[in-house]
């Protein structure tokens, strides 16, 4: 199998980010960015494969979740929507592929991020896949229904602009984090390795400030142009249908939706193979 080794990867900005890496070093770059509340190690089993289909796979604990990538959460102006897109193209240039295309991949909030690159620097990807996150004007729209459930679902986000979440959250072993955030079906190994990056005060409370610097996040958002994968679990607790199956009005470009019958918002715990399978064949479908 593939050997992944964990990294550190300093950018220009000055922040050193924590990565898993694998594959060779010349292969087209594969970007993957986690969500809330998971880590780098959602991608455990993406980058053997990927690897061995000649791709360079980069998986990040991203701003805040790596240790030395936590400017203050408490100045909100460090974790603005901008900076996240730019450490993307920032930690791309780090790895070896300044100024050259890529592919990228993200998930719940690095979906958001995801989003974010290919709207601000199409001509920077190859392709890009997002996994549950809706593109965020059908994410709005969605939000706005008053006769939809999208609002209910997207409840939680309120809570997190609290300050008393974050110490709850990683009270008592990280019991919450543990029990409320993974109840759609992530195993006990998968859990212990998110909590072991995000299970800590210092953690915890630079991940929240993703979501309280970017309230209502919506943005100057357009037509996506760059050939898209999107997918979507149709037990996703989360992501409503209608902002999933909206998505595809945002995206110009080439677009496949592919819905998992049965799985959860954590896509890749609870669908790593089929997952996998769908990103690989969306790679090869658009090369660099």
């Amino acid at each position: 199998m593939t050997q992944v080794e964990t990294r550190k990867i300093s950018t220009a900005s000055g922040l050193t980010f924590t990565a898993d890496v694998a594959g060779p070093a010349a292969g087209p770059l594969v970007l993957l960015l986690h969500g809330f509340p998971e880590s780098r190690h959602s991608w455990r089993a993406a980058l053997p494969v990927l690897a061995a289909a000649g791709y360079r796979c980069v998986a990040p604990d991203q701003r805040g979740y790596s240790a030395g990538a936590r400017p203050d959460p408490a100045d909100l102006a460090n974790y603005a929507f901008d900076k996240l897109v730019n450490d993307a193209l920032a930690i791309a240039a780090a790895a070896g592929y300044e100024g050259k295309r890529f592919h990228q991949v993200g998930h719940d909030w690095g979906g958001q991020v995801a989003w974010g690159v290919a709207n601000a620097h199409p001509e920077r990807l190859a392709s890009l896949t997002v996994l549950s996150r809706p593109h965020p004007l059908s994410f709005r729209r969605a939000l706005q229904d008053p006769n939809g459930d999208q609002k209910h679902r997207s409840r939680h986000h309120t809570r997190f602009l609290e300050p008393e979440t974050g110490p709850l959250l990683i009270e008592d072993d990280a019991r919450r984090l543990r029990e409320g955030l993974f109840g759609q079906n992530v195993d006990e190994a998968a859990i212990a390795d998110h909590v072991s990056v995000l299970g800590n005060r210092d953690a915890i409370e630079a991940a929240l400030a993703w979501y309280r610097a970017n309230k209502g996040l919506s943005g100057d958002f357009g037509p996506i142009t760059v050939p898209t994968l999107y997918i979507w679990g149709d037990a996703d607790a989360t992501v409503g249908p209608d902002a999933a199956k909206g998505t595809g009005a945002f995206v110009t470009a080439p677009y496949s939706m592919e819905v998992l019958p049965g799985v959860g918002h954590f896509v890749m715990d609870n669908a790593p193979a089929q997952a996998t399978e769908l990103i690989l064949a969306h790679l090869e479908r658009h090369p660099v």
